[in-house]
């Protein structure tokens, strides 16, 4: 059973849900609808959201899309996520965590056993839904977490897995996994507990290939489904680095090293006339253990230029390229040929 199901026309694309809780910039309710519309009339069918996101704002505005009594619930997948909790808070700031006029809640954090639950069930309210596809462990890594890491990493396997686990038995949640930008919290869960899924961000991209050793061959073995975030890596990835644009690497201005290392992929990319974001998709895409990559979307347009780029032709050589000059490695799995049914 698919965790993360494709789009109706076959291609591995996701809508994610970070642009649409504001994130750096304002979106009215209105071109948030439009996103989620153009989303579901090409076929995509998983979403995934979090409370992080906006305070609620985005999951408010995927549970309002989503509920359509046209669209049967069997037919669509959406996660969200755990981990924070809501607390109403009219004295909050409008500008959080890099989001920007969100909901007056503060967030805190809490894995336990209980906070599982009630992060599931406020979700659930939001959403104006009774169950979750997935739901995601979110942030529990040592970058995060600093000195307290050990402490929420064994309150993670001890207190939230079973809790989540119990909440499957349910009928709550169809799937329970982490939703990390962090490679090594992966392995140190995986090393203690099963999870069916994980969402990781950033880190299996063109130009970031930390998952690609260890974590996507333990996946393969242990029959774990991923999901690719980030695939931009928060926009580098999107916009290039000549383009004169701010450049933005794991949601921050972007070190002097990503910067060289887009650079020589986008030179290799003029080279063979790829556009890069075409070449970044379908890179992160190519990995057998992944079965999705997500893409958060601000406008319809962005959405349709993902799938546009998803399923745009690349020569097998320019693939070849990017491994003899050493910008990929010779072990990450490359793209096949995209097949003619599911050209433009």
């Amino acid at each position: 059973m698919k965790v993360f199901p494709t789009t109706t026309t076959g291609l591995p694309l996701s809508l994610g849900g970070a642009p649409l809780g504001n994130l750096f910039a304002a979106m009215d309710d209105d071109a948030a609808d439009a996103v989620l519309q153009a989303a579901w009339a090409s076929g995509c069918r998983t979403f995934d959201t979090a409370p992080h996101y906006g305070n609620g704002l985005s999951e408010h505005r995927f549970g309002r899309a989503l509920r359509s009594p046209a669209a049967n619930r069997d037919d669509w997948a959406l996660s969200s996520k755990v981990g924070r909790l809501l607390l109403p808070n009219a004295e909050a700031p409008a500008d959080q965590n890099s989001y920007v006029g969100v909901l007056p809640f503060e967030q805190v954090w809490d894995y336990s056993a209980a906070g599982m639950r009630r992060s599931v069930q406020d979700s659930l309210q939001r959403l104006g839904l009774a169950r979750l596809d997935a739901v995601f462990v979110h942030d529990c890594d040592r970058d995060t977490h600093g000195s307290r890491y050990p402490a929420v990493l064994a309150q993670v396997v001890q207190e939230a897995l079973p809790e989540l686990e119990l909440m499957k038995r349910e009928g709550l949640v169809r799937h329970v996994g982490l939703g990390v930008n962090d490679v090594q919290v992966c392995l140190d869960v995986l090393a203690q507990a099963d999870l069916d899924c994980l969402l990781l961000a950033g880190r299996y991209t063109l130009i970031d290939h930390t998952a690609l050793h260890e974590l996507l061959p333990l996946c393969q073995t242990r029959g774990v489904r991923v999901a690719i975030g980030g695939v931009y890596n928060s926009g580098i990835l999107a916009t290039g680095v000549r383009a004169g644009q701010a450049l933005r690497f794991n949601y921050a201005e972007a070190p002097k090293i990503w910067v060289d290392r887009t650079a020589a992929v986008e030179a290799l990319c003029e080279r063979f006339a790829v556009p890069l974001r075409a070449a970044a998709l379908q890179f992160a895409a190519a990995h057998p253990a992944v079965e999705t990559v997500l893409i958060g979307a601000q406008t319809a347009s962005q959405w349709d230029d993902a799938l546009a780029m998803l399923a745009h032709p690349i020569d097998a050589r320019f693939w070849q390229a990017l491994v003899d000059e050493k910008r990929v490695p010779a072990s990450a799995p490359l793209p096949a040929p995209v097949p003619a049914s599911q050209k433009p």
